[in-house]
């Protein structure tokens, strides 16, 4: 094929198709642009995903900066030393990392969730009232209670405040919206931990929770000292408190009993009967010195007062 004056005109043709197709591409790629900022696309976006009063941005820099990715891998990315933590909230929920953020020393028990369960955000976010019905909702939280509650765990203890804690569940919340296309995969064959003898803590309909008796536990009840060291390991306290002086997530116990405890106020008080039992039930009543408020969570409908006088017998024992 021959143009004016003879000059070939194949080479302008194949020319213009090309620029024509590249045109093409280069609106594709600018259209394609644009969506991606189109909230219509259902993707979850940190800046709205929220839990209680905190947003994910915000779990995310408590995430960064206690270095959660040295262990625990997010869609993947991080190291393998502890499980991935992609769907943490969406089969354990919030109330099972509630109880275990804060003391990640020991394993949660039913009951320590249930304790968490008292919290009104808590219970919304979970749409649970009771621990049966929220170990229904999240299997993987009645697994862990079954498997592993009350046992200790590898990971520290870590100086979280509360509102780095609500911070990181929302966070873990918002791993949880992600749309991974399946990851993180599911083995063939799963790795079955040695089960914890974990007696299920749901309360009671419409009254207060009881705590479960075992037979065990019915044996020792004539020892005030041994039911009381029962309780305490079936409620997880253990996981924050040490038996001795050592500081874990709150005080140590060992010679606790009796003696002047220093308050944040700047004030003291005697560790009585009536402190511990207060302590106990109400724990930000009087916040010592050195640790920080609203990190246990209020025992006093799960503890009857029979209950109450074997737990502060086995302080007293110490």
């Amino acid at each position: 094929m021959s143009c004016l004056n003879g000059t070939d005109c194949r080479e302008t043709a194949k020319r213009r198709i090309a620029l024509a197709i590249l045109a093409l591409m280069l609106a594709i790629f600018l259209a394609l642009s644009a969506w991606s900022f189109l909230p219509s696309r259902s993707q979850a976006i940190p800046s709205t995903t929220r839990y209680g009063e905190a947003d994910a941005v915000q779990g995310k820099r408590v995430f960064q900066a206690y270095n959660c990715m040295g262990c625990h891998t997010v869609v993947g990315n991080g190291a393998y030393f502890g499980p991935d933590l992609t769907r943490i909230y969406a089969e354990a929920g919030p109330a099972w990392l509630a109880a275990f953020l804060p003391s990640a020393g020991g394993w949660p028990t039913a009951a320590a969730i249930q304790a968490q369960l008292q919290s009104a955000t808590v219970r919304k976010e979970a749409g649970a009232q009771d621990t049966q019905d929220y170990l229904k909702r999240y299997p993987g939280a009645e697994e862990r209670v079954r498997q592993r509650g009350g046992q200790r765990s590898l990971m520290p203890n870590l100086p979280l405040q509360a509102s780095e804690i609500t911070q990181l569940i929302a966070f873990l919340k918002y791993t949880s919206a992600l749309d991974t296309e399946g990851w993180p995969p599911k083995p063939r064959e799963g790795r079955r931990l040695p089960a914890a003898v974990v007696e299920s803590a749901a309360p009671a309909a419409g009254g207060a929770a009881s705590l479960p008796r075992t037979a065990a536990t019915a044996d020792a009840a004539a020892d005030l000292v041994a039911r009381g060291r029962q309780l305490v390991n079936e409620l997880g306290c253990v996981a924050c408190h040490a038996t001795d002086h050592k500081r874990l997530v709150g005080p140590g116990w060992g010679g606790l009993a009796g003696s002047r405890v220093a308050l944040a106020d700047g004030g003291t008080a005697t560790a009585d009967d009536a402190y511990l039992a207060e302590s106990i039930r109400q724990p930000d009543a009087k916040i010592v010195a050195g640790y920080p408020p609203h990190v246990m969570p209020p025992y006093d409908t799960l503890i009857d007062e029979s209950d109450m006088k074997a737990i502060v017998a086995y302080l007293r024992s110490l």
